[in-house]
């Protein structure tokens, strides 16, 4: 079956407050979505990147999309990444093809009348949750509020952004420890923020002092023998998590084979989709590492519950709250943890259009 057209949209949605983190600062996120027509299905696919990613998106659907068949995504996938080669694969690039290949994937669940996680093989019957923001924007009153207010709710991990002011980081984290009490996980996020050794020092003292158990990007990304060193030499019992810009598996596979992690991210609306989730998948099962999924809860849901190394999903305050407000069919966490409507085809979401018009961006 031929895919007849499809549009790509961008809508920019101010934050509910400021929000930072190491290394940037936002009052707006920008969702872009993606939908593609075939037969009386339409399917649904989206990314949060910046409103530029719509054109390309259009151009894409326009030249190689349509008039494609369907269930032959796996060659969709290719040539869509080849005609890439000249303007970059990687970054706005890779937003772009993530967001068509996921409604690739929920198109044809759509026409299946099946749930995603059906063609993709379930593994397990929900995916646990841990709630993230803690911004460093916030004050002590939004910080510790939101990060308590996730524990009573039945979420028994959350994390925090440290590193825009790395003197003030140990009294945040021993507020946020006080907060959630002794029984809940508390991880940090630097997103890259500190040195190497200035992370292995706070390594160490978020490990002992707070019983810290997941650092996240404590130095960039892109090092990877910085990454490598804070998981050879830092406490036991906590994790060195990254791989949230690894925008291909074999960037990801690049992470992994310098053993830079304790857990690999993956973040299906950079990596490639559903197509590159599940490679991801496949990388971290190899190894074998525990798999997170990075941001985006809604879309990960079908995904996280059909990969096997699932430790589990960022339920990001900043996404959850727009999806909340713009997909029927968002599914709010229970005891910890998401679970798929298996009533639903395709993803289980549907695009609130009308709701969303306030926000889109004319471009």
């Amino acid at each position: 079956m031929k895919i007849t057209g499809g549009t790509a949209t961008s809508y920019t949605v101010p934050t509910d407050a400021p929000e930072a983190d190491g290394t940037f600062a936002w009052n707006s996120t920008t969702l872009i979505v993606v939908e593609l027509k075939a037969g009386n299905a339409t399917g649904l696919g989206y990314t949060y990147s910046h409103s530029v990613i719509a054109a390309l998106c259009r151009d894409m659907i326009q030249k190689i999309v349509a008039g494609s068949d369907v269930w032959q995504s796996a060659d969709l996938f290719h040539r869509m990444r080849v005609s890439q080669r000249n303007y970059g694969r990687e970054g706005i690039g890779a937003t772009a093809l993530s967001a068509i290949d996921v409604a690739v994937w929920d198109l044809k669940a759509k026409l299946l009348q099946k749930p995603l996680v059906a063609l993709l093989g379930q593994a397990h019957d929900a995916a646990p949750v841990y709630g993230s923001g803690g911004f460093t924007a916030y004050n002590d009153e939004q910080l510790t509020a939101q990060l308590a207010g996730w524990v009573a709710q039945g979420i028994p991990r959350v994390k925090m952004k440290i590193g825009t002011h790395p003197d003030d980081d140990l009294r945040r984290v021993a507020l946020a420890r006080k907060a959630i009490g002794n029984h809940a996980e508390l991880f940090v996020d630097a997103n890259g923020a500190y040195s190497r050794k200035q992370a292995l020092d706070f390594a160490h003292r978020f490990r002992h002092e707070y019983g810290v158990t997941w650092f996240e990007e404590p130095v960039s990304s892109d090092d990877l023998r910085g990454l490598r060193l804070l998981r050879d030499n830092g406490p036991d019992g906590l994790d060195i998590a990254a791989g949230e810009y690894g925008w291909n598996d074999m960037t990801l596979r690049a992470m992994l084979d310098a053993e830079a992690v304790d857990v690999l991210q993956a973040d299906a609306t950079r990596c490639g989709g559903v197509t590159g989730f599940m490679a991801a998948s496949a990388l971290a099962e190899a190894h074998p590492l525990p798999l997170s999924a990075h941001c985006a809860p809604s879309l990960h849901l079908h995904l996280a519950c059909a990969s096997r190394p699932l430790r589990h999903v960022e339920y990001f305050h900043d996404h959850a709250r727009i999806e909340r407000m713009l997909f029927d069919g968002f599914r709010e966490p229970v005891n910890g943890a998401m679970l798929p409507d298996l009533t639903r085809p395709g993803m289980g979401l549907e695009f609130k259009r009308q709701d969303a018009e306030s926000f889109r961006d004319d471009i």
